[in-house]
């Protein structure tokens, strides 16, 4: 490298350091397309020759595109060479319904069998003892499900972003963005964990008028307990997957977060059953010992608290990033509120299976929709910024599923994947034989009307999501999915149990439920 000026990093754009080149790399045909260069005096009064490429995107939306064309993104010769840009800018790449619906099935189906083995377990637990005589353990639920999307999915987020820009090549920097990221996610499931079991307690309390401290330290410790170490298992196994994913010259972005919402549902549920039911057996001969479980590990949060401030990369999020998390427990506790009332009633067999499967589903289904509306507002801008990318903040209806633009492509096509994956969960919890019900033609009808109506709203509440934060200058990405995953387990498990009482009411359950 040469020792002149022009060789020293000159400008910054969007979030991205472009260091000034000579010219003589102004002929290289693999260079990015550049404008004419600009001469400035350097302090010493020399020329400096400046050569500023043209791009609009940040740090986030080139690393992105480069990922996306590498896994096989459709795009023509033309539209690489092309020097002729109008003032819009073009898609960084080009997608057809096809490749966005092969892109996506894999990692659709294989986070919906890991909700169909969540729902399995959901209903042989719920007939312990724990969840006959402590109900508000249902309310929990939803609840821990999705702080897994929350927590889990946000990290896979974080660490590949970082994986990707270079933060975690050298052992140092690996160790720093581990230890900060995994401190941060057990204080943020703890805290959260803590919330959810007074959430609990009080939408348990409301309808009955009766309270049992027991009970309530029960359902605290089980929370708390469940939380960190869901979020220490699934923590570990992301970073694994990530650094494996780096060292195969996988992009970590294609594999951690199908991973992540496959394992997080069955592992989450599977603890909160094992813990539960293991301090419940407790709570007669040695009362002492849920509280003591509870204040073990919020005795351990200022640990957690000391080393996630020392990394800058988490020390932002350790502040700011509550409002999204806990208002999206608060959220699906009002759903596992929904769960505790109906899944005992024998009108509603097969509300404890199906209930994981349709928040699970409509869940990813909207996270996918809502990353990449996100991705591509990134590519053509910074949030807050008036992009033309982002000209509405409410859109209608036909806007959002029947434009000719690549989001509303997708929104199609993540619509139409609903009726077969879910035919595929059911004919798999038929053949298991679960949910102590007959799949009748009438019962698959409502439930599919609930399972499509549930993504359609979602769909469009994530297009209007997305833009409105990004208008007011935050972040989609770290944002908008805590939401929408909440409301997508509340109006899921709304409309579930809305169909499971029409059912009722016409006398299609009535020979339907099992022993």
């Amino acid at each position: 490298m040469s020792s002149k000026p022009e060789q020293k990093e000159a400008h910054q754009a969007n979030g991205a350091v472009l260091p000034a080149v000579p010219m003589d790399c102004l002929a290289s045909p693999d260079r990015g397309q550049l404008v004419e260069p600009s001469s400035f005096l350097g302090p010493d009064g020399v020329g400096v020759e400046v050569v500023v490429l043209e791009s609009r995107a940040n740090a986030k939306g080139v690393r992105e595109e480069d990922a996306l064309l590498e896994n096989g993104s459709q795009s023509n010769e033309s539209d690489d060479t092309s020097t002729d840009r109008g003032p819009e800018p073009a898609s960084p790449f080009k997608e057809t319904s096809f490749s966005i619906g092969l892109q996506v099935l894999f990692p659709f189906l294989l986070a919906g069998f890991g909700t169909v083995a969540a729902g399995m377990v959901l209903d042989v637990v719920q007939h312990w003892d724990v969840f006959k005589y402590v109900t508000e353990v249902f309310i929990l639920v939803p609840a821990l499900l999705g702080l897994k999307g929350n927590l889990e999915m946000t990290l896979a987020s974080r660490l590949s972003t970082a994986a990707n820009i270079g933060q975690m090549d050298t052992p140092k920097e690996l160790w720093k963005m581990i230890t900060g990221n995994m401190a941060l996610i057990q204080v943020q499931a703890t805290v959260v964990g803590f919330l959810a079991s007074i959430a609990a307690v009080i939408f348990g309390w409301i309808p009955d008028g009766h309270f049992s401290l027991d009970h309530a330290v029960l359902l605290c410790a089980s929370s708390v307990a469940t939380a960190f170490i869901a979020s220490l298992v699934l923590g570990m196994i992301m970073i694994g997957v990530i650094i494996g994913s780096r060292k195969m010259g996988i992009n970590p972005d294609n594999v951690a977060t199908p991973i992540a919402a496959s394992l997080g549902d069955l592992i989450t549920l599977a603890l909160l059953s094992g813990i539960s039911w293991g301090l419940y057996k407790e709570l007669e001969s040695k009362a002492y010992v849920n509280p003591l479980v509870c204040a073990f590990f919020i005795a351990l949060l200022p640990i957690w608290i000391i080393i996630a401030r020392k990394n800058a990369a988490t020390r932002e999020v350790l502040y700011s990033g509550w409002e999204p998390v806990i208002i999206a427990m608060a959220i699906s506790s009002i759903g596992g509120l929904i769960l505790d009332r109906t899944v005992s009633d024998p009108n509603f067999a097969g509300m404890a299976v199906f209930t994981p499967v349709i928040n699970g589903v409509g869940g990813n289904l909207v996270a996918v929709q809502a990353s990449r509306i996100s991705t591509y507002l990134h590519m053509n801008g910074m949030p807050g910024e008036s992009s033309e990318a982002a000209p509405r903040k409410c859109p209608s209806p036909c806007s959002t599923f029947f434009s000719s633009d690549v989001n509303s492509r997708s929104a199609r096509v993540l619509f139409l994947l609903v009726v077969p994956g879910h035919l595929v969960f059911l004919y798999t919890i038929s053949s298991m034989q679960g949910g102590h019900t007959t799949l009748t033609p009438i019962f698959i009808v409502f439930y599919m009307t609930a399972a499509l109506l549930q993504v359609l709203i979602l769909l469009y509440i994530a297009d209007w999501m997305v833009h409105w934060m990004w208008g007011r200058d935050l972040d989609p990405d770290n944002f908008s999915i805590p939401y929408l995953t909440a409301l997508g387990d509340l109006i899921g498990t709304g409309l579930l149990a809305l169909s499971f009482h029409v059912l009722w009411l016409i006398g299609d359950r009535d020979s339907d439920v099992g022993d």
